[in-house]
């Protein structure tokens, strides 16, 4: 999962403004940080690094970039190995012109793409799958890079979400499923793409609309021109995890607010799974507490913040390695002893994924000498890999995969566990469920779904 972030102003310097947009959408990425334009001598310049943004960027050095456009991206690996040469954006001075290009999601089909490209040449300079849409740009020199671009985002398969710095101007594209959401924002003649709209809150813009699935939008000296891809799905596949997880409480996505479907998560897990004789409700911060606040509203039972968050430390789940997720627990996450002594609780959370954080949060309580836990999770679990964007390569990584409820409660050491069922977290997102990507709880990927019109043969329209 990545964060991505596009400013285009007729008349303003916005570099300063897309450092700003980073670092709203930090939650979306911590592993590197970076912004590219295009300069007046049809370069293109990029600045990035490993890290969160105000380490990776110089917002001073930016604040003093005279540019009128430019993209920004912050990323946590889940293809290419989390590297600098993996940072983006990432950018080319080829011979139609400068281009700059940040992602989120994943290519599905970046190994059949590659091998295509490196036996035609292409020399690829990193392992990150967005390359592939770089070098189909570049084996079409024919062809203007607007043009080139839709040709190629009619080749790959998988999520995408993108910002795309051409001479033309700023380009953002949705893939036709809608996996990944992205934005529309304005403030003034000022125009903003992101990833979340929580991002134009900081810049006092408004959202404007969500980019629809399969719309790629053209932003120059003309305003905003919509194109339309080639490829028509039958369906949207909005990524359900967004509204659960990842999305700030903040957001809006397809007009659905993340906070009060967090909320709504909450009050229905209340209402199937109530805890009887609990004195409290309790949260996992900060992601599972917009859910305790439901579920405590349902249960009639008070909220209390008996599990403290140490605010300088980010998320687990998005850290590259297993040993770092566990000790980032422990440095993030604390509970209050006085609290949970001698009393009953129940402990909300909004997944459970590699079980890490869940173990470790119930271990410490029980030190606390609490009488009972209870983990309630306001999501359903999660069985199956993500080949769209999210850190889940394998089954043998998902807990859920391992353990039923019981077993689960055993194994984190809860003395009862329950989760939302999949048509609860439907009901409360509140989309239609057809619109709804639930592979990583119901197994049900894209490949089985109802085949959708794409043109025949990989890479046949672009070495034509």
């Amino acid at each position: 999962m990545c964060g991505v972030f596009g400013a285009y102003s007729p008349s303003d310097f916005v570099a300063e403004e897309v450092y700003l947009g980073l670092s709203a959408l930090q939650h979306r990425g911590q592993e590197s940080a970076g912004v590219a334009w295009i300069d007046n001598n049809r370069r293109v310049n990029t600045i990035k690094g490993m890290g969160l943004v105000h380490e990776a960027l110089s917002q001073s050095v930016l604040a003093e970039t005279p540019v009128r456009s430019a993209i920004g991206h912050v990323r946590y690996s889940t293809a290419g190995g989390s590297m600098l040469q993996n940072a983006q954006p990432i950018c080319a001075n080829y011979a139609q012109g400068p281009v700059a290009i940040a992602h989120n999601g994943n290519l599905t089909n970046f190994d059949e793409l590659r091998g295509i490209l490196e036996n035609r040449g292409a020399i690829f300079q990193s392992t990150s799958d967005t390359e592939a849409i770089l070098q189909l740009l570049a084996h079409q020199p024919k062809r203007s890079p607007f043009e080139a671009l839709l040709r190629a985002l009619a080749e790959v398969r998988g999520a995408y979400c993108l910002v795309v710095l051409l001479e033309e101007g700023l380009v953002a594209a949705r893939d036709p499923w809608g996996f990944r959401p992205l934005s529309l924002g304005k403030r003034g003649d000022n125009y903003y793409v992101a990833s979340e709209s929580c991002a134009f809150s900081l810049l006092g813009a408004s959202l404007v609309r969500d980019i629809a699935p399969g719309e790629v939008v053209l932003i120059n000296g003309n305003g905003v021109t919509s194109y339309s891809l080639p490829i028509k799905s039958p369906k949207k596949w909005l990524c359900s995890f967004e509204y659960v997880y990842f999305a700030r409480p903040d957001s809006v996505i397809e007009g659905r607010s993340v906070y009060g479907t967090r909320q709504e998560m909450g009050r229905k897990l209340a209402m199937s799974w109530g805890a009887s004789g609990a004195d409290f409700v309790a949260s996992f911060p900060d992601s599972g507490t917009t859910a305790a606040l439901g579920y405590a509203q349902a249960s009639g039972m008070p909220f209390k913040a008996a599990v403290v968050r140490n605010r300088y430390v980010g998320r687990t789940f998005i850290q590259p390695t297993q040993k770092v997720r566990e000790l980032g627990v422990r440095i993030k996450l604390n509970p209050c002893p006085e609290l949970f002594r001698d009393r009953s609780a129940v402990l909300v959370d909004d997944s459970i994924v590699r079980g890490t954080t869940a173990g470790l949060v119930v271990s410490m309580v029980r030190e606390c000498k609490a009488r009972s836990l209870h983990l309630r999770i306001s999501s359903p679990p999660i069985k199956y890999p993500c080949f769209y964007g999210i850190d889940t390569p394998s089954s043998g990584d998902l807990a859920a995969a391992k353990c039923d409820e019981d077993d689960m409660a055993r194994t984190v050491g809860a003395d009862s566990l329950h989760y939302l069922s999949k048509e609860g977290m439907i009901e409360a997102i509140g989309l239609p469920p057809d619109s709804l990507c639930t592979a990583c709880f119901d197994g049900e990927y894209l490949e089985g779904a109802k085949s959708f019109n794409h043109p025949p043969g990989c890479c046949g329209g672009i070495f034509d």
